[in-house]
């Protein structure tokens, strides 16, 4: 039997893994990827960072618009590969994860059974885990619901942004991945059902939207803060931001710090200023926004744009 693989992905976050592969002298017969889209102020044609390491890796590149393509599933066959890999690509049908003679194989950025879904990692920062990780698993027709095969674990920092977790999983995810073609190559995977690992309620991961992504200052003040860096740094939580009676501005909060400070600060979303800092109250407790950032503007320090207010009378964040 073959021991070639395809590997189908498309963000940076999937590139780690290719490289991983390849470095490990795995031999990818070719690459799945999204077709090459319009970006930038030009809308000029760009192609994904998976693609852009593919080329670079002379590895053949295939970029169906529709995975259920007559002409892409003959490609597929035609790469005499035994078992498919997928990194952060879309949903794939049954006719294409079902047709290697090993199966097909995803890398989750979790610890599944929890936080199946499009934003695990996000999530797990928001709900404030302590620990996540990746989960390697065979794919089948329920979304993210597969036999485990292997996973590693990965700690959580208080402060640590989803941009943070992502980074440190995108390498140990190369690392499990490695580790896992190889087994299944070797015939040595183990495979686990799920529901042998459920042992309580499980979170969610759903796809992050304008109105998940709001900022509810209510809460007390450690969940605003692990909800801001849960976003962070894209795609942003946001609140509104009032200065005075004008009307209000779309307002992005990237980085906040805890304060132990439980006194009185005003109602939920008033902004206090003291030596050019930006304070904030929430339903209990007080958090410091650090950096920031105006709808149309760029990311800047909190204290920055202080300085182009400082003749305002009154802000308050909604």
């Amino acid at each position: 039997m073959s021991a070639r693989i395809v590997f189908m992905g498309t963000p940076p976050f999937a590139v780690a893994s290719l490289d991983a592969l390849v470095k490990a002298g795995i031999d990818v017969a070719a690459v799945v990827t999204a077709p090459d889209r319009p970006a930038g102020r030009g809308q000029q044609l760009k192609a994904s960072a998976v693609k852009e390491r593919a080329i670079a890796l002379s590895i053949p590149v295939l970029q169906p618009e529709r995975l259920r393509d007559p002409a892409f599933l003959t490609a597929l066959d035609a790469t005499g590969a035994s078992l498919y890999v997928v990194v952060a690509f879309r949903m794939l049908p049954e006719q294409v994860w079902s047709r290697p003679a090993l199966g097909t194989i995803n890398l989750h950025g979790s610890l599944l059974p929890d936080y199946r879904g499009a934003a695990p990692i996000n999530w797990a920062v928001i709900n404030g885990e302590r620990i996540t990780g990746a989960t390697t698993f065979f794919i089948r027709q329920q979304i993210d619901t597969g036999d485990i095969i292997d996973r590693v674990e990965l700690p959580i920092g208080e402060d640590d942004t989803a941009g943070d977790v992502h980074d440190r999983l995108m390498e140990v995810g190369g690392a499990l991945l490695v580790r896992t073609v190889q087994a299944i190559l070797a015939g040595t995977a183990q495979r686990i059902p799920q529901e042998r690992l459920v042992t309580g309620a499980l979170h969610e991961a759903p796809k992050l939207n304008p109105q998940n992504c709001r900022i509810d200052l209510h809460r007390e003040a450690r969940k605003v803060h692990d909800h801001i860096r849960g976003l962070s740094p894209f795609p942003g939580a946001w609140c509104q931001l009032v200065i005075d009676d004008r009307a209000p501005l779309h307002f992005k909060v990237l980085r906040t710090r805890v304060l132990d400070d439980d006194g009185a600060h005003g109602a939920p979303g008033t902004v206090q200023v003291k030596d050019g800092r930006m304070f904030v109250a929430c339903g209990a407790g007080l958090l410091e926004a650090l950096d920031v950032q105006l709808e149309g503007k760029r990311r800047t320090r909190a204290a920055e744009l202080l300085r182009g207010l400082r003749a305002e009378r009154s802000i308050m964040l909604q």
